[in-house]
């Protein structure tokens, strides 16, 4: 994998070679995993005992990019890294664009978004990975939200309603909207 650090207020970007490289939000949880470094920690909080005495706050970073992502509100270490991992997809959707627009979105996308309807919850694994989707797509359409949705396959208002679910994506979407002179969305 060949990676590139452009400097860029926090946007890591990935450099396409001569292999399609996925946006790390869309790759599998497994690979996701891998390119990370976990750290494990105790923190206080309600759990009384058992919180105080085991290691249960996950905290993961990720190698290529530094992007990380924390969870430390479950008893259970494995539930804290499932929302870990959910947590650091998310933050690699806002902080990662890639420098080329793929063909198509990604299979994720087309599973989700049917009949140009976005089917996806805030506490979906998959959302960091739609975010990813959409947000390059944003991106590449200079950040016009009918284009992009057009590319997607979906509505202008599902694109909205998706980005609705993270405050931050509709945050950075508005931000560069404004940089470009478009007026920002509701």
């Amino acid at each position: 994998m060949n990676y590139r650090q452009f400097v860029n207020k926090t946007a890591f970007h990935i450099s396409m070679t001569d292999k399609v490289m996925t946006h790390p939000a869309l790759r599998k949880i497994e690979q996701l995993r891998s390119e990370c470094e976990i750290r494990f920690q105790r923190r206080s909080g309600p759990g009384g005992q058992h919180r105080n005495k085991v290691e249960t706050a996950v905290i993961l970073i990720h190698r290529p990019s530094g992007v990380r992502a924390e969870a430390n509100e479950r008893r259970s270490q494995a539930e804290n890294l499932k929302v870990a991992l959910r947590r650091l997809r998310v933050n690699l959707a806002l902080d990662t664009r890639s420098n080329e627009l793929a063909e198509r979105p990604s299979e994720i996308w087309r599973e989700r978004c049917t009949n140009q309807k976005i089917r996806i919850s805030e506490r979906h694994e998959d959302l960091g990975a739609l975010l990813a989707d959409c947000l390059d797509a944003l991106h590449f359409h200079d950040w016009s939200v009918r284009d992009a949705a057009e590319w997607l396959g979906c509505s202008g208002s599902q694109l909205i309603k998706l980005l609705k679910i993270e405050t931050r994506a509709l945050q950075l979407t508005n931000q560069r909207r404004a940089e470009s002179g478009l007026n920002p969305l509701k």
